[in-house]
């Protein structure tokens, strides 16, 4: 696909295509693009569609032994492609730069911030005479509204918070003044505040310096926010390319228009709706266009031909064989909302907690009543992941008082009866971290079972089946390890695991943070079934606050410690009580989606 645009493009990706290693299946093919200087891209798509391949190979790199086997990647009029290993390790970091998803792995923990910002510089920009590069190295601390004095040049990254160590790696990356910048998901994780000023200081840094950025994220609100023009990728292809404006109010791609049904609304215009499915991996996807198994919009032709990309306006390419159609997309119906809540399950009473000298919750208060979901939002380190584990039982230096069903609850879950323990589950936040890797998931499941039930064998077995089933997972995956599953299924298992134990409460600690929208639509939807089928209570901790419209009955909002606002969710919506609230609602990013003709849905029974 190619766009009209002046002046010249920095970057143009003609036709690439990435395979795997020792084999011909792809990951990525036929995907080319355009940036030009000052502009922003945008690549979006579910987790596995070739998002970060893409954006690897504009550093001239592959992961896991992929290559680069077809096409051309021009950076400034040059093929990187030619480059020998040499030439691409003098290219990166002077003339393309990286900006990781995770800074606390990125940076090196052991050395102070302005060491690393100076091996940065002293590596790539080493013709640079010395004055220059420490005169740049106080300039972009300042640049990404950081501190370029002494004091904060000797910290370390553990002293900073997510968001200052996220500017870090901005500043690393913009450093060497390079033309092009890859930014590979890095406001993932963060709190809505600290992600609007990320956003805007990389769309400034951008701006100012001519900077070519692609910017590789699952978040479609984000992209809004930040991105001129934006480009959708589906299993290795993309599959939709055009202005924001063209993207977000007239998309023609039925993935595209799906992708944005997923996306939460804040306005509470739609109720997210996930794509029924998976994304078809290398090796094993169909004849015609890749998404004709998940698309309700597909014919004949669609499972036959894969389509060529037509312009349908200037600028906007699209591969679908009905792109010319306003066909409305039928999606199913929903079940139905949750039962009215009941009594109070969980009280919460003047509870203040914290780690040795440092109080990080003042005496806190809250209930969640039986059915209901509870929202706890605030930025970073306002003490919403504390207080879960307080209820938990998983932090006990605390004060106050933590009932379950009219009973006290110990601070620690060990001096907790086991009736109690079993019913509190809680699910963590990264699912790649909370499953045993050298565990199954029948193993991951069955422990609960043997711990509670005392369950083994067949029993557990078709025990473990059903859960899958309720999760939306095959039984097949029972034997199964979790580097063998994706994220959403990852978290699906960890759902499982919870539900094995038959609780009556269930703790989620921003468990869709980590997962693209469709993915994170259906596990928002699975946790709404298990509200209303199994009248479990939960507490849903996120900092996606158009998430919370979609599930939660009542919304308690954090600030350093204590709840600012606590209230029905459409009042903290509508008329948010705090001024921090409003201030968090005034930073989250949204989809700028208008209901156009060809965003139009009509339910099936």
């Amino acid at each position: 696909m190619t766009e009209t645009q002046t002046p010249d493009p920095v970057v143009e990706i003609r036709n690439l295509k990435v395979d795997l290693p020792r084999s011909t299946d792809d990951v990525v093919d036929e995907v080319s693009l355009r940036i030009w200087p000052g502009e922003v891209l945008g690549l979006v798509g579910e987790s596995g569609c070739g998002k970060t391949t893409v954006g690897m190979a504009l550093l001239g790199h592959c992961r896991g032994g992929a290559k680069l086997v077809e096409g051309q990647i021009l950076i400034g009029g040059r093929d990187i492609m030619q480059f020998d290993e040499p030439r691409l390790e003098a290219m990166r970091g002077r003339i393309v730069a990286y900006i990781p998803q995770d800074p606390p792995t990125a940076l090196n923990p052991v050395l102070r911030i302005g060491t690393q910002l100076r091996e940065m510089l002293d590596t790539h920009a080493r013709d640079w005479p010395r004055e220059r590069r420490d005169a740049r190295l106080r300039t972009v601390l300042e640049e990404v509204l950081l501190p370029s004095d002494e004091a904060f040049l000797r910290r370390y990254p553990h002293e900073l918070s997510g968001g200052q160590q996220q500017r870090v790696a901005i500043a690393m990356a913009f450093a060497c003044e390079p033309k092009v910048i890859v930014c590979d998901e890095p406001t993932t994780g963060l709190d809505v505040t600290t992600q609007a000023r990320v956003l805007e200081t990389v769309r400034d840094l951008c701006r100012i310096h001519g900077v070519a950025a692609l910017y590789v994220s699952h978040d479609l609100a984000v992209v809004a926010s930040v991105a001129e023009r934006v480009a959708v990728m589906y299993a290795g292809r993309v599959v939709e390319t055009g202005t924001r404006d063209q993207l977000f109010n007239s998309p023609r791609h039925p993935y595209t228009r799906r992708l944005l049904l997923a996306a939460p609304d804040d306005a509470g215009r739609h109720v997210p709706i996930g794509i029924p499915g998976y994304a078809p991996a290398p090796g094993s996807r169909p004849t015609g266009c890749f998404f004709a198994p998940r698309c309700p919009l597909a014919i004949e032709l669609c499972h036959a031909e894969f389509p060529e990309a037509r312009e349908l306006e200037t600028s906007h390419f699209v591969r679908c064989h009905r792109a010319e159609e306003n066909v409305p997309v039928a999606v199913a119906a929903s079940a139905g909302g949750a039962a009215a809540p009941g009594d109070s399950v969980i009280e919460v009473s003047k509870v203040s907690a914290a780690y040795a000298e440092s109080v990080v919750l003042h005496d806190v208060s809250l209930s969640i009543r039986a059915h209901e979901c509870v929202a706890l939002v605030g930025e970073s380190g306002s003490g919403k992941t504390t207080l879960a584990r307080c209820i938990a039982g998983i932090h006990s230096e605390r004060t106050g008082e933590i009932s379950f069903a009219g009973q006290p609850l110990a601070t620690d879950s060990r001096a907790r009866s086991a009736e109690q323990r079993r019913r509190i589950q809680y699910v963590f936040q990264n699912p790649y971290a909370s499953l045993n890797p050298r565990q199954t998931v029948a193993g991951a499941i069955t422990t609960p079972l043997r711990l509670f039930y005392g369950l083994k064998g067949g029993a557990a077995h078709r025990r473990v089946t059903d859960l899958l089933e309720r999760v939306a997972l095959p039984a097949s995956l029972a034997d199964a390890f979790p580097d063998q599953l994706s994220g959403g299924e990852r978290q699906r298992v960890a759902i499982a695991r919870s539900l094995a134990a038959d609780p009556a409460v269930l703790i989620c600690d921003e468990v869709t943070s980590a997962l693209d929208v469709s993915v994170q639509a259906a596990i928002v939807d699975l946790l709404a079934e298990l509200q209303r089928d199994m009248g479990l209570s939960i507490l849903f901790i996120t900092h996606n606050l158009p998430l919370i419209r979609t599930i939660a009955d009542r919304v308690a909002v954090m600030s350093e410690g204590h709840i600012v606002d606590y209230d029905a969710t459409e009042t903290v919506f509508e008329r948010p009580s705090a001024i921090y609230t409003r201030e968090l609602l005034s930073h989250t990013p949204t989809v700028p989606w208008h209901a156009a003709p060809s965003m139009a849905i009509t339910e099936e029974a």
